[in-house]
């Protein structure tokens, strides 16, 4: 008794007689990638058991269907919608094309990863295309409580690169304003990558003197300077396997750069204190908002370190380029509830002046209106009365809403001649000092002031001696 073989749907009466088409249409059931043939006419012509399974719908036949209709409920192919087409390229270059899509699926839209071929017949003629589909699951196209969330043509952008380059050992640069998610996407670098078991280690280079950044990098002995009363394992031990993440790697003294600049040609490392070699074993991810090449220009960052760590730079946009995803955004965050309490809907009016606003501090800015929102929504709903009022002068930005549409009332203003201290003096240690000094709130609040995350406040704050 013979075992029974799954077959795959094929539309016969559209299939072109072409010996090599049907051979592979035979071999592309045992593939374990979801695939489809289409004809040059953009029609699905068969499709293995992986695209069944991933994107078939009985409710919405495919065979014999357009591929754009399928995939984009477009009524017309990509090109002619606004799209790259990856079929179209293929036709010119007569070679394979590589795009990233937000397709329709039976679970919604997702993030899919479309590579197109060729088949060409016996006289080099184009008989039929292959297409591969690969779901990015390290992003969502739909409100998501975790990770990264985006549908718009900028965010794409970032994350098709991020897919190209996170199954290489390329060293990535991530570039963008602060609040861009910086961290959250070198994460998807690791997690779409062959070290996604290994462990993911982040090192925050904010605030640290250079002595302490060379102890928590590379670790030290015991006896290596005053209370080190044992061995203490360093960072780059930690991300052994995996992915070392040097998040703001523009504020790395210029000292230190040369050792860092050494740990990433050799591989090999010593312990401060120590003499034995040590052996490391990361893939490199790095981060900054600052201007690098200014910054060589100047003499603040080496050019040597630059060049070894861009190999592939990466620019994440900011909010006020990526406006299309302000409510999905929105609708991902209002998702995270707060233990104890009910779930949060924004109103209409409430949304579209989030939209309108520019997100000086992006994303992160973001979450923390919606924090602050969320305390004045008793009956469960945003209104734009529980909104910052943004079009106010800058002093009066700490107003905050009042609740059941009174009339806001001015909480405690920000101090405005030492405590407002814009983003670009926080790098000076006496203007740090003396904002932290001036500020009246909360440390969330005033890692928001200052545009930083609460961990690199908290690491300034430490190593200043103000915590």
């Amino acid at each position: 008794m013979h075992p029974i073989v799954p077959t795959i749907p094929v539309l016969a009466d559209h299939m072109p007689n072409v010996p090599q088409v049907q051979a592979l249409v035979s071999f592309l059931q045992h593939e374990a990638q979801p695939m489809i043939v289409l004809d040059p006419d953009y029609n699905i012509l068969a499709a293995n058991i992986a695209y069944q399974r991933q994107f078939g719908s009985v409710d919405a036949p495919y065979l014999g269907q357009k591929c754009y209709r399928i995939s984009h409920h477009y009524d017309v192919p990509c090109d002619q919608a606004g799209e790259h087409c990856p079929m179209r390229q293929a036709r010119l270059s007569r070679g394979p094309d590589r795009v990233l899509h937000i397709h329709h699926t039976p679970r919604g839209p997702e993030h899919v990863e479309v590579e197109l071929r060729p088949i060409l017949d016996a006289h080099g003629e184009i008989a039929a295309y292959v297409e591969r589909l690969t779901l990015v699951r390290s992003a969502s196209a739909r409100p998501s409580g975790a990770g990264l969330v985006g549908r718009s043509a900028a965010f794409n952008a970032a994350l098709a690169a991020l897919q190209r380059v996170a199954p290489s050992m390329l060293p990535v640069l991530l570039l963008g304003e602060s609040g861009t998610g910086k961290e959250l996407f070198a994460r998807a670098v690791h997690e779409a990558s062959d070290r996604a078991s290994g462990p993911f280690v982040v090192v925050d280079c904010s605030g640290l003197t250079e002595t302490l950044f060379e102890s928590e990098l590379f670790g030290h002995e015991k006896g290596a300077f005053t209370g080190a009363t044992a061995r203490k394992q360093g960072l780059v031990e930690t991300a052994q396997g995996g992915t070392l993440f040097l998040d703001e790697i523009g504020d790395v003294p210029l000292a230190m750069q040369v050792k860092l600049l050494r740990l990433i040609e050799s591989g090999t490392y010593r312990r401060v204190g120590g003499i034995d070699t040590q052996h490391a074993n990361f893939r490199l991810v790095a981060a900054t908002h600052k201007p690098l090449r200014q910054m060589m220009a100047q003499g603040l960052f080496r050019p040597d370190l630059y060049y070894r760590i861009s190999a592939f730079p990466i620019r994440l946009p900011a909010l006020r380029e990526r406006r299309d995803d302000i409510p999905l955004l929105v609708h991902s965050f209002l998702q995270r509830a707060v233990p104890g309490q009910p779930r949060l809907t924004i109103e209409p009016d409430a949304l579209e002046a989030l939209q309108r606003h520019d997100w000086p501090g992006n994303i992160r800015e973001l979450r923390n209106v919606l924090e602050r929102a969320r305390l004045f929504a008793d009956d469960g709903k945003i209104r734009a009365a529980h909104l910052p009022h943004w079009d106010e002068p800058a002093t009066e930005l700490a107003m905050l809403p009042a609740a059941s549409g009174a009339p806001a009332q001015p909480a405690l203003a920000l101090p405005s001649p030492a405590g407002a201290t814009a983003i670009a003096d926080v790098d000076d240690a006496a203007a740090f000092a003396r904002a932290v000094a001036a500020f009246r709130g909360t440390r969330a609040e005033l890692a928001a002031h200052l545009g930083l995350s609460e961990r690199t406040l908290y690491r300034r704050l430490k190593a200043q001696g103000l915590a």
